[in-house]
């Protein structure tokens, strides 16, 4: 007896994503590689953590088409890109490459709408909320920079701004623990 409850679109549409938040997860690692390199360590733990909540977002998609009877694969996950220039190139960065995350999300749900798998349209709402708070992060790390003095900031400034972010929260919840209340 079949007992997958996913379209093969669907299903191949799931791990698709589920491969463009590994590679999230390496974009942002080599950015907090970049970052560490530079003397941001700040900025880097904060990229550091940004990527495991990457890779945890594609844990959260394996597990799902997994819990309906699918096996999503995993591909070959493209290079990330050239290291930014300067931070303002890193954080134009972060938040072009979560507008074109949430471009995916929304995909997917037009997806689970159109062919009324309404299971998976449920799923995906939890990434829309979700994308709605990374591209508000990614706007709020530009708008510091800016505040900072942007290219021309002083290093008391950007000290300033790493440290800020080396203070901000550490905690980055599993996959397994997110609820739509609490992602």
């Amino acid at each position: 007896m079949n007992t997958n409850r996913l379209s093969a679109t669907i299903e191949q549409a799931l791990s698709k994503q589920m491969n463009k938040e590994i590679h999230a997860s390496h974009v942002f690692l080599a950015y907090g590689i970049w970052a560490d390199d530079k003397g941001y360590q700040g900025i880097a733990n904060f990229l550091y953590r940004h990527a495991q909540e990457e890779r945890n977002h594609s844990i959260k998609f394996m597990e799902y088409v997994l819990n309906r009877g699918g096996k999503p694969k995993v591909e070959a996950i493209p290079e990330p890109p050239a290291d930014p220039a300067n931070l303002t190139e890193c954080f134009d960065g972060v938040f072009r490459h979560e507008v074109d995350n949430t471009t995916a999300i929304y995909r997917l749900v037009d997806l689970a709408l159109e062919e009324k798998d309404w299971a998976t349209w449920n799923f995906m709402q939890w990434f829309v909320q979700e994308q709605i708070e990374e591209e508000t992060l990614a706007s709020n790390l530009i708008d510091k920079l800016k505040i900072a003095g942007g290219d021309r900031a002083t290093d008391e400034s950007l000290f300033t701004l790493d440290k800020d972010l080396m203070n901000a929260p550490n905690d980055v919840p599993l996959a397994q623990d997110a609820t739509g209340t609490n992602p």
